[in-house]
C-alpha cells in the first residue's frame, strides 16, 4: 500500500536581524526526498533559481524541540535574495492528484512559465526513446511492490539513466527529481529528457520549462494545454510511449533515427 502523508513547505526570507516566515503550500505526499521535494517545488513555482540562493534546508522544531520530521520543512534563502510571493500564493492545500491546485488565481498559473525557447542541444534515437519506459520500471521499487505511485526520471541524450524519484503526486516527484539536481548535481537540464510514468499534464510540461528541460515523454497521453505549451516553448513531447510506438505532439527534430 502506498503511503500518503501531508507536507507543509515553509520560506525564511530576508535580513537576518529581520527574519520572514511564509507557508507556502501543503502537499499530499509520500514521505521520503522531502528536501528534495520542498526545493524542487520552490524551484519549479520560481522561488529558488538555484542552489547557491538557499541557506539551510531542514525540518521544523516544536515548541517541545521534537522534529515534526513527518510534517514541515523549512527552506531558508539567503539574506539579499529578492523573494516575491505574489503568483505563488496558494490558498488551502496541494492534493496528491494536482500540481497547480490551490493557485490564488488563474492568471498564477500562466505566469510561472520560463518562456526562453527551449535548447536544441538535445537529441534522441527511437530505439533509445522505446527503451526509456522498461530501464525507468526496472528502477521503480515502490511501483514494483504496490501498483499504485508515480515516477518522475532524468535521462541524457543518450538513453542513460541519470536519476529517478517516485510519488503517490505525480507532480511531486517531479518537483523531487528537479530537486535532486539542484541540491545535489547542480546540474544544467537543458540537455536531459524528463520521463513520467502516467498522463503529461500542463503541470508538468511547466515544471520541466522552469528546469530548461527541452524534451518530454510520458506513458500516458498529454492534454491539450501541455502540448500548446510545449508548442509555444518549441519543447519535444512524446506520449503514450510503449515498446513498440509513441505520439509525437512537437518537437520531432530533436528524434533521430
Amino acid at each position: 500500500m502506498v503511503v500518503e502523508e501531508p507536507m507543509e513547505i515553509r520560506l525564511g526570507y530576508g535580513d537576518m536581524n529581520d527574519r520572514k516566515e511564509e507557508s507556502i503550500a501543503i502537499t499530499m505526499r509520500t514521505p521520503g526526498n522531502d528536501f528534495e521535494l520542498a526545493t524542487g517545488f520552490l524551484f519549479a513555482e520560481g522561488i529558488i533559481a538555484k542552489k547557491e540562493d538557499i541557506l539551510s534546508v531542514k525540518y521544523c522544531f516544536t515548541s517541545g524541540g521534537d522534529q515534526e520530521e513527518k510534517n514541515i520543512v523549512r527552506v531558508e534563502m539567503k539574506p539579499g535574495i529578492p523573494v516575491d510571493l505574489s503568483a505563488q500564493k496558494r490558498l488551502f492545500f496541494t492534493h496528491s492528484g494536482c500540481g497547480i491546485c490551490g493557485k490564488a488565481s488563474i492568471d498564477a498559473v500562466y505566469r510561472t512559465v520560463c518562456r526562453e525557447e527551449s535548447s536544441r542541444k538535445v537529441t534522441l534515437s527511437i530505439s533509445d526513446l522505446l527503451n526509456i519506459p522498461e530501464k525507468t520500471l526496472k528502477h521503480q521499487v515502490n511501483f514494483n511492490n504496490t501498483g499504485g505511485i508515480h515516477s518522475a526520471a532524468v535521462f541524457d541524450g543518450s538513453g542513460k539513466l541519470l536519476a529517478i524519484r517516485e510519488d503517490v503526486g505525480r507532480h511531486n516527484a517531479v518537483d523531487k527529481v528537479l530537486g535532486y539536481f539542484l541540491l545535489h548535481e547542480n546540474t544544467d537540464l537543458s540537455d536531459k529528457i524528463l520521463f513520467l510514468s502516467g498522463r503529461m499534464g500542463f503541470e508538468l510540461v511547466q515544471k520541466a520549462s522552469m528546469a530548461r528541460i527541452p524534451f518530454v515523454i510520458s506513458v500516458g497521453a498529454p492534454t491539450s494545454l501541455s502540448v500548446k505549451l510545449g508548442c509555444e516553448l518549441r519543447m519535444t513531447l512524446v506520449g503514450f510511449t510503449r515498446k513498440n510506438k509513441f505520439n509525437i505532439y512537437c518537437g520531432k527534430e530533436r528524434i533521430v533515427e
